[in-house]
């Protein structure tokens, strides 16, 4: 099946933008919950995702609640520097299945009450405490690219 990428409330355009572009590169999905911090005709986000947009495979959602509606509650990643477990010890060899990455704003990450609802489905990516948490499109690279390693790369040249 797929990768999905789920934003929720972007507030940079130029994160969004890079995050486009590897959303291209890859070939997966890229959902931006509404509301967003700026607009997709922003001059910055089309910078940053330069000439790819084409090749973005994206849907937009009016809520959170909204998206989480109709998903399997297996298939879903919480990413929030509270997770309870490295993103690395997770399976994604599936690829029968479609795997939803679900990063928050850069300012306040993802809503409480998430890690509440889903606490064995948030994933954390190692730091130390020098830093609140990483930058938002190299934290959804390493993610992605950890998913594809383990499914060797499907449809990538390798």
């Amino acid at each position: 099946m797929s990768l999905h990428i789920v934003l929720h409330e972007p507030e940079i355009p130029a994160n969004t933008g890079n995050i486009a572009r590897t959303s291209a590169g890859t070939g997966t999905f890229l959902h931006l919950i509404h509301p967003l911090g700026f607009s997709t005709e922003d001059r910055m986000l089309k910078r940053a995702g330069c000439d790819y947009w084409p090749h973005v495979l994206i849907k937009h959602h009016e809520s959170l609640d909204a998206f989480l509606a109709d998903k399997k509650r297996e298939n879903l990643y919480f990413v929030e520097t509270t997770g309870s477990m490295p993103y690395s010890s997770c399976d994604y060899r599936d690829v029968t299945q479609d795997y939803y990455f679900i990063f928050g704003k850069e300012t306040k990450g993802l809503p409480a009450n998430i890690a509440k609802a889903y606490p064995e489905r948030c994933i954390r990516l190692p730091q130390n405490d020098q830093v609140r948490s990483l930058n938002l499109s190299n934290a959804v690279a390493v993610v992605v690219y950890e998913a594809l390693q383990q499914q060797s790369f499907p449809g990538l040249r390798y």
